[in-house]
């Protein structure tokens, strides 16, 4: 595997040196996922776009998780998984909704699960629903926006997820304690 440069503000390219100014005011710390996108400020820039963008989104703190999680959870990401498990007790969303999105077993509501399940059909079908998948996810309370936000949602997944991936990010020493490995079922 390639050896992915991880910068601080004393290493990372010009461009990439006031975002993470923006970042370390943001977090109080430099996340190590920061660091390794500082290596190119265009890719590190969109990331905090569209994090920004999703933040704005009409969808609630539990919600938001869902998606976040459901795509990190999907794509196996050993450094978001945590991420967004300490992230969501700091949005004040319950471990009941965090514990069943890590372990994926069911929501705490029909109409989060319908999230889920929305999420998972654009991410693995690559947004060929069906239209039967469409009135489902609208019929369970969800609107034409966030079908929209949904993909907005899966634009910066993809982007962490895939750069974790590639370059091992190490998982920051405070998400440590929300280390995850999927669960493998039992054979029958």
């Amino acid at each position: 595997m390639a050896d992915f440069p991880s910068h601080d503000l004393n290493t990372a390219p010009e461009g990439s040196k006031p975002l993470l100014e923006k970042s370390q005011a943001a977090f109080g710390r430099l996340p190590g996922l920061h660091k390794v996108m500082a290596e190119s400020p265009q890719h590190l820039e969109a990331y905090q776009v569209l994090h920004h963008l999703f933040l704005q989104t009409e969808f609630d703190n539990d919600e938001k998780t869902v998606v976040w999680q459901t795509i990190n959870v999907e794509n196996e990401c050993h450094y978001c998984v945590p991420a967004h498990t300490g992230i969501a007790k700091m949005m004040k969303v319950s471990d009941e909704i965090t514990e069943a999105l890590r372990n994926e077993t069911p929501l705490p509501s029909p109409k989060l699960e319908a999230l889920r399940t929305f999420t998972l059909q654009v991410m693995n079908q690559r947004g060929n629903v069906t239209d039967a998948q469409l009135q489902a996810f609208f019929d369970a309370g969800y609107s034409h926006r966030a079908v929209l936000d949904v993909i907005l949602g899966l634009a910066q997944k993809t982007m962490s997820n895939y750069v974790n991936h590639m370059a091992q990010t190490p998982v920051d020493e405070v998400m440590r304690p929300f280390l995850w490995e999927r669960k493998v079922s039992e054979p029958a």
